[in-house]
């Protein structure tokens, strides 16, 4: 039995992987903005955790860390998403983004560290995004934050070497929740970008609705807990975007790269 510290535990990926832990017989501090919508199931701790206010999730974590005693493993999951030329972001929208994907997932991890240094052991998970390699046009801030957290992840991994305590970046490709349904489209009042918005956004859209289920994720979390050697980075989803185009990507030029992002997304060369 673990004890589990889990943000975004109330829908998409974080409730899949709250449901398939407690039922397993983990004990799971699952946190949500709202802990109403979080789902009454057995050995399921429901906690309220805002990641756009860095103070009140220190105290959420410290609070829930007290009836916990100890976490065993800490998984940074919840998020947002945004869809509209990186051209007209507003600093606000950048900012939002960073917060809640990095700056936040960032003081989580080092809660986590300064409670695990003390066992000399734990792990935490940290759910990134193949867009941090792989970038979605229209999701430019996204993109970048979920890039700057992969990079965070992996500074830490030099960082604690021969600590006894693991970072993961687990990196989902498209997964089929419903995280669209919480994104607002636009094309930031630019006539130019109307069309080719729309166009992206059906595309993306399909690809999420066709992309595996939750519980595939949800899955691979559950071996990363159990490894006794985890691999310090996952790609999870179908088998062409989690597998054989990142190994595509990675080899060739950038702009092959590009021609190829644009062939994708059906977007003018």
């Amino acid at each position: 039995m673990k004890r589990i510290f889990l943000t975004g535990a109330s829908a998409g990926i974080g409730l899949a992987t709250a449901k398939l832990l407690t039922e397993r017989g983990d004990e799971v501090w699952g946190t949500s903005r709202d802990p109403a919508r979080l789902p009454q199931l057995p050995r399921l701790h429901p906690v309220r955790l805002d990641l756009r206010d860095n103070a009140l999730l220190g105290e959420s974590f410290r609070q829930a860390l007290r009836e916990a005693g100890h976490f065993d493993v800490v998984i940074n999951n919840a998020g947002s998403g945004h869809f509209g030329p990186g051209e007209h972001l507003s600093d606000e929208a950048v900012i939002s983004q960073f917060q809640t994907v990095v700056f936040a997932h960032i003081a989580l991890c080092q809660l986590a560290l300064a409670s695990m240094r003390a066992k000399g052991s734990g792990r935490i998970i940290n759910v990134t995004s193949l867009a941090s390699r792989m970038p979605v046009p229209f999701m430019a801030a996204y993109n970048a934050a979920k890039a700057a957290m992969a990079s965070f992840v992996m500074s830490l991994q030099l960082e604690l070497s021969g600590s006894g305590i693991h970072l993961i970046d687990l990196q989902p490709a498209d997964i089929h929740t419903n995280f669209n349904d919480a994104v607002a489209t636009t094309d930031g009042g630019d006539p130019r970008y109307t069309k080719l918005v729309e166009h992206a956004w059906k595309i993306v859209d399909g690809n999420l609705k066709a992309a595996p289920k939750p519980e595939l994720v949800a899955r691979h979390i559950a071996k990363l807990i159990d490894a006794q050697n985890p691999p310090p980075r996952v790609t999870v989803g179908g088998i062409f975007q989690a597998t054989i185009a990142p190994v595509i990507f990675r080899l060739l030029p950038q702009r092959v790269r590009l021609w190829g992002l644009k062939n994708y997304y059906k977007l003018p060369n």
